[in-house]
Order: C-alpha cells, then sequence, then structure tokens
C-alpha cells in the first residue's frame, strides 16, 4: 500500500496519512490540506510510527492524523 502524506494549513504541527492521492476522505474541518510525501510499499513510515496501525487507520477510517510536536528552545 502507498501511503500518502499531508500538512494541514489549520494546525501547527498537524499531518496526516491517506492512502489515496487527493486525501479525499481527510476531515474538512482540519484543512485545506496539503500532499507532502509518499511512502512506498516497501518503506518505513517518519518517526518510527507504526505502519500496521497507518494501514489499519486508513482502512477503518480513510486517515490517520498525526502532530509533529515541536522541540524546546533548550534542546
Amino acid at each position: 500500500m502507498r501511503i500518502y502524506v499531508f500538512r494541514s494549513d489549520a494546525g501547527s504541527g498537524l499531518q496526516a496519512f491517506a492512502g489515496d492521492r487527493p486525501g479525499a476522505k481527510l476531515p474538512d474541518r482540519f484543512g485545506p490540506w496539503h500532499m507532502v510525501g509518499v511512502i512506498g510499499p516497501n518503506q518505513d513510515p517518519p518517526h518510527n510510527l507504526p505502519r500496521d496501525e497507518i494501514e489499519k487507520a486508513i482502512n477503518t477510517q480513510g486517515f490517520q492524523l498525526w502532530r509533529i510536536t515541536p522541540k524546546p528552545d533548550n534542546a
């Protein structure tokens, strides 16, 4: 399965995985959404996120949301 990676303009750091290039099932309330990448069938998702859980969410809901949290200034 190809997994498409999207970024939301609505929230800081809000991202999503979807199973289709247009992201048709992504929630409108967090949009607009912009595709920022594609994870191939043999590639690992970013940040050690579990691929099997992402695929399960896509198959049941059509997407999975996730958030990038900014690193503290003193890191």
